[in-house]
């Protein structure tokens, strides 16, 4: 019975013809191989690339550490200060204006430079003096070289003496006038220096310092009488961009 109903005919839904599986072909497997290959390479250069990052690093590293130990030998080995320039003494005997705005002057400055360190010996190849009045230069005069031994104090000695045109504002000439009544000038000297260093047996390079030095000037009459008060010692500043020793 059951082998009859086996070789009757079937009448249910057709049945769907067995699925071939797809063919691979060749740029599939090419496809396949070359992300391989890429997948492999960035894992090498990415591998490359940190080990790289970190020997750079681990070699910056070891050189500020260096430079950090010389720099505290150095220090603790020399123990550097800073150089000091005073104006100790100013003698003003003519400064007034004519009608054209030429200034006539006559300014003699008295000026000790301290070296208190130990070691540092200074060679002064050229230091020139410059003299302002309301930031316009009316003086100059370069001075000799000389070389400043450790622990040893120094003098200079410029002298202005002249005559320059000097414009003036409205605002600067009041100003003038009222410093000629008080009898005190604020002038400015500055010293624009050409040095090097010595330690020992080496010699630095050279370095061109500036200083600055702000004075109240009192002005001496014609029998050598002081209008004003006397002059203070006033200690001069190093440019913030030249501080050679702190």
């Amino acid at each position: 019975m059951a082998g009859n109903q086996l070789n009757g005919a079937y009448y249910g839904p057709s049945i769907p013809p067995p699925q071939q599986k797809p063919r691979r072909h060749r740029n599939d497997d090419g496809c396949g191989f070359c992300s391989c290959l890429c997948g492999c390479f960035r894992g090498c250069c990415g591998c490359i690339f940190n080990c790289i990052l970190s020997i750079i690093c681990k070699i910056l590293t070891t050189i500020i550490i260096i430079i950090v130990i010389l720099g505290f030998l150095f220090w603790l080995i020399v123990r550097p200060n800073v150089v000091n320039f005073t104006v100790t003494d100013a003698s003003l005997t003519q400064f007034n204006f004519t009608n054209n705005n030429t200034l006539h002057y006559d300014l003699a400055v008295n000026i000790t430079i301290r070296n208190p360190n130990r070691r540092v010996g200074i060679y002064y190849d050229n230091i020139e003096t410059l003299a302002f009045y309301k930031d316009v230069r009316f003086g100059s005069q370069t001075l000799g070289q000389f070389f400043q031994h450790h622990k040893n104090t120094s003098f200079l000695n410029p002298n202005f003496k002249g005559q320059q045109v000097v414009p003036l504002s409205s605002k600067q000439l009041s100003e003038f006038e009222k410093e000629k009544n008080d009898g005190v000038f604020d002038i400015n000297v500055k010293l624009l220096l050409n040095v090097r260093f010595k330690l020992g047996l080496f010699k630095s390079g050279k370095a061109k310092p500036k200083v600055h030095c702000d004075l109240k000037i009192p002005l001496k009459s014609s029998n050598g009488t002081l209008v004003g008060n006397g002059f203070q010692a006033t200690d001069c500043d190093w440019d913030y961009k030249w501080k050679l020793f702190h």
